[in-house]
């Protein structure tokens, strides 16, 4: 067990890993040593802020810290992650853990054979209501899950499936204890070149249905599961934090036999429990919350779903060119 503080690095200085390095410096059991960034200026921004050095390359700081928050684009993760944790530095990498499988299996031999913790940043897993998800989720038969946002221009470089889906993917393979069977996805780009909402339909070997939508062009914020298992019905609201519980009572012959409870959940800080987890990893030596394996799992699966995202839109557009073999119901 590590018993001083973690000297840590953010490397990815954009949006979020600015939060990522507020966490680590105000963390009483790991010390910001420094802060990377290629856009050298933003770098020093945040570091000047943090009262930290700022790198160009993050390179300089091989073997000068144990740990560092990977929060660089998608593209660039494998390549930042696998030179850390080929010096034997443990990695929190953002979600999704890379950009391919091929990548992602390499990210997690190697955490492995370094005996190196890796960790991806599956924010959902640490809210507090997710938690009692995890309590009271015993055998899911059907879930509905909605994940809606207003259009930030952050992440375009991927679709809505990597950007904002995949953490109600990570969530839902947590709760469902059984391999996938089928994915089947539609969306649309809107605003940029890659998908901006989509739908999928999740169908896994102990018959359980998952149907996931994300869209990141919408007039509100909205993001909600409900989840339908023997006897009981959960309705789960993650901006208010609560819970509703609905479960049948008695014999349940009657109709008006259920039991229906509220829960509600104090906010907290997902982030700062997520860092601090990492950390406790790190200096426990136990296995994280959101593994590797996990991330990997997750990528996978909206991988799939990113490819009939594809195959959705060559129909569009052979339907489009009037090429298509799309024909009325009923013809």
């Amino acid at each position: 067990m590590i018993s001083d503080k973690l000297p840590m690095a953010v490397i990815g200085t954009g949006h979020f890993g600015t939060y990522h390095a507020q966490k680590i410096a105000a963390s009483q059991h790991a010390e910001l040593v420094a802060v990377a960034d290629i856009d050298i200026a933003r770098a020093k921004a945040v570091g000047e802020k943090l009262g930290v050095p700022a790198v160009s390359d993050f390179r300089e700081l091989l073997g000068k810290i144990a740990a560092a928050s990977v929060t660089v684009p998608t593209q660039a993760h494998f390549d930042v992650a696998r030179e850390c944790l080929d010096h034997g530095i443990h990695v929190l990498v953002e979600k999704p853990i890379t950009d391919s499988l091929a990548t992602a299996d390499a990210l997690v031999e190697l955490a492995r054979s370094r005996e190196r913790i890796l960790q991806v940043g599956h924010l959902v897993r640490f809210s507090g209501v997710a938690e009692a998800l995890r309590r009271h989720v015993t055998r899911p038969l059907y879930i509905d899950s909605v994940r809606i946002a207003p259009f930030s221009g952050r992440s375009t470089d991927v679709n809505v499936v990597l950007d904002l889906m995949i953490h109600d993917i990570d969530l839902v393979l947590s709760l469902v204890d059984s391999p996938i069977l089928a994915i089947d996805a539609a969306g649309a780009p809107v605003f940029t070149d890659h998908e901006d909402i989509c739908t999928a339909r999740i169908k896994f070997a102990n018959g359980c249905i998952a149907t996931i939508t994300a869209s990141r062009i919408s007039f509100k914020t909205e993001r909600r599961m409900r989840i339908f298992q023997p006897s009981s019905y959960l309705s789960v609201n993650f901006d208010s934090q609560s819970l509703s519980i609905a479960r049948r009572a008695g014999d349940g012959v009657s109709a008006t036999a259920v039991d229906i409870r509220e829960e509600s959940y104090e906010e907290v800080d997902a982030l700062e429990r997520e860092v601090e987890d990492f950390i406790a990893c790190v200096r426990e030596g136990r296995r994280p919350i959101v593994s590797g394996e996990e991330g990997r799992r997750a990528l996978e699966a909206a991988l799939v779903a990113t490819r009939e995202l594809q195959a959705h839109a060559r129909f569009v557009m052979e339907a489009n060119s009037g090429r298509g073999l799309a024909r009325k119901v009923g013809s």
